[in-house]
């Protein structure tokens, strides 16, 4: 028995020794070797390939999203459901309408409570002072909700409700500075992002309830036609990370909007 014990114990001496070492190794090789940027390929059906640099080193729980769910197969099929010349094209929403979020299982295995969730703005407004990508063209970033147009106090909760929709800039915009969440810029076919640019779009079903020709918001201002009529599929999107396991990203539960506004009817009692 006493041989058996010694014989464990010098096994787990040398698996401890070899643990450590391996993980010395990473932090010396992190710390050595100049490993290249993630790079993200999408493959657009009928449009070409796009390459884009990502840059965990500015947005890291971004990037670290992004990564888990392209290389899960999280994209793969979903669709640019929103188009806007001059500005953007938008991509990324599991729903295709751009009202959709992620799911837990999407980013991890063994999930006990399955979920929506969302990711926090890695943006100055946000209080995140390192992201200082600027909105130039071919640069993209995390589409999120705008909840204080509905209520100022709900400004946080808009920062913070990023999931898995991206846009890529097609022209500059430095108005997006410090709002929104770059984390990386498309370094081959910006061709096929301009060919996405110019596809037919039309306005949405809702804003055309109102029967005019060209739909106005409350303020009267006219809305701009940005769905697709044939929104361009993206059929695989994975990225190369050279060896670097970019974990999990950090999570949180969506912001439930409908519970929030009847509370302010109902008061804070009020359950969904």
């Amino acid at each position: 028995m006493k041989i058996f014990l010694r014989i464990l114990l010098i096994i787990g001496i040398i698996l401890a020794i070899v643990g450590i070492a391996f993980v010395g190794y990473g932090f010396y090789r992190k710390a050595t070797v100049d490993i290249p940027n993630p790079i993200a390929t999408m493959e657009v059906e009928g449009y070409g390939t796009i390459k884009i640099e990502l840059y965990p080193d500015m947005a890291p729980n971004t990037v670290t999203n992004f990564i888990r769910l392209a290389n899960r197969g999280f994209y793969d099929g979903l669709t640019f459901h929103r188009v806007i010349p001059d500005f953007m094209i938008q991509g990324g929403d599991a729903s295709g309408d751009g009202t959709g979020s992620p799911m837990l299982s999407d980013i991890m295995d063994d999930v006990t409570e399955d979920k929506e969730y969302n990711i926090d703005g890695e943006f100055i407004a946000n209080g995140y002072t390192n992201n200082t990508i600027k909105h130039e063209k071919g640069v993209i970033a995390m589409a999120r909700s705008d909840y204080s147009s509905i209520d100022p106090s709900l400004l946080e909760e808009g920062y913070n409700s990023a999931g898995s929709q991206f846009f890529i800039m097609t022209e500059d915009n430095d108005s997006l500075d410090g709002l929104y969440a770059p984390f990386g810029k498309v370094i081959e076919g910006m061709d096929v992002v301009e060919k996405i640019e110019n596809v037919e779009v039309t306005y949405r079903s809702s804003e055309l309830e109102s029967g005019e020709e060209a739909p106005k918001d409350e303020d009267g201002n006219e809305l701009t036609a940005d769905m697709p009529l044939e929104p361009p599929v993206i059929t695989s999107l994975t990225v190369e990370t050279y060896g670097v396991d970019y974990g999990i990203p950090e999570t949180h539960d969506v912001f439930d909007y409908y519970t929030w506004m009847m509370q302010q009817y109902y008061g804070s009692s009020y359950t969904s």
